[in-house]
């Protein structure tokens, strides 16, 4: 079995790879972006796996059900109220679905496996904590949810800090625990390392977990050289005084990993990462295509890890 720890939209493409070598797979999903809008408990992360997995994630947003229309984002600005968030009608029904099951008082384990079954998504997706967690983003305009600051605000906004709100009382999924522990394998996929996988390390227990078996778990950098494959990850890693480059995410994610794939032809960052006690191995990182997605899960699951 192989554990993939995932958020944001990168983290589908490693996902969908590796379940197309028929890998037994269980995605720990972040839960810090999500947030209550008109009512609705949107996680999109979660969406992001169940949609990507059930191949109905439109490939060139990258987000959403491919295809979907936008008739009721059409109302809402006809009624002139707040239209930032793009929700598709399709993608609708999984929200009011899913905070009704809340209101209703169903964890969001729970509501994840029940949404799984229906889209008939064998992999399990296990939210990191079915406690409320939110990365707040501290700008200088004022504090905001991540999502108003990267969609909303379209990241323009210079940050101050960054914080996971309500991160002290949240407590890690059990399932998470025992994924770590039991698989063979576990993969930080290539997500924001703040934003995405950051929230889940800082939930209770994880961290530590992930310490414990360091020498199993391996790393897939979203940066190559000193840019983002896709995303703010080089804002973000800035912003917390982290190097945005390869060697940046290998320390950030230094006392959980021993191994990390970079950018193939990046002999200085693998230098340099090896001081960490980390080995760095380089090969092609980037997903375009269903092959790419295939080519690095199979590297991925053929390294032998040191």
């Amino acid at each position: 079995m192989i554990t993939v720890l995932a958020g944001g939209t990168g983290s589908i493409k490693i996902i969908r790879g590796l379940v197309s070598q028929g890998c037994e797979i269980s995605i720990v999903s972040n839960v810090a972006d999500n947030f209550w809008l008109y009512g609705l408990y949107i996680c999109p992360d979660i969406d992001t796996i169940i949609y990507g997995l059930a191949n109905l994630l439109d490939p060139i947003r990258g987000w959403g059900i491919r295809g979907d229309t936008f008739e009721c984002l059409k109302q809402f600005q006809n009624l002139r109220e707040p239209a930032w968030f793009k929700i598709g009608d399709k993608d609708l029904a999984t929200h009011i679905l899913r905070s009704a099951m809340l209101k209703n008082g169903k964890s969001l384990s729970y509501i994840t496996e029940f949404l799984s079954k229906k889209f008939a998504i064998l992999s399990r997706i296990l939210p990191a904590t079915d406690d409320p967690v939110e990365t707040r983003i501290l700008t200088n305009i004022g504090e905001m949810h991540l999502q108003e600051f990267w969609v909303k605000n379209q990241a323009k906004p210079a940050i101050i800090g960054i914080k996971y709100e309500g991160i002290e009382a949240a407590e890690s999924n059990p399932e998470v625990i025992s994924a770590i522990k039991n698989s063979k394998l576990v993969i930080l996929a290539p997500g924001n390392p703040v934003t995405s996988i950051g929230p889940i390390l800082a939930i209770n227990g994880i961290k530590k977990t992930l310490a414990e078996v360091r020498e199993k778990i391996i790393a897939v950098s979203p940066i190559i050289a000193d840019a983002a494959i896709s995303g703010p990850a080089v804002k973000y890693m800035q912003a917390i005084k982290v190097e945005p480059s390869a060697f940046g995410v290998a320390e950030f994610y230094s006392q959980i990993t021993s191994n990390i794939i970079i950018s193939e032809g990046e002999v200085d960052s693998a230098r340099r990462i090896s001081k960490l006690g980390t080995r760095a191995h380089e090969t092609n990182i980037v997903m375009r295509t269903a092959e790419d997605e295939q080519r690095l899960a199979s590297y991925l699951l053929n390294l032998q890890l040191g």
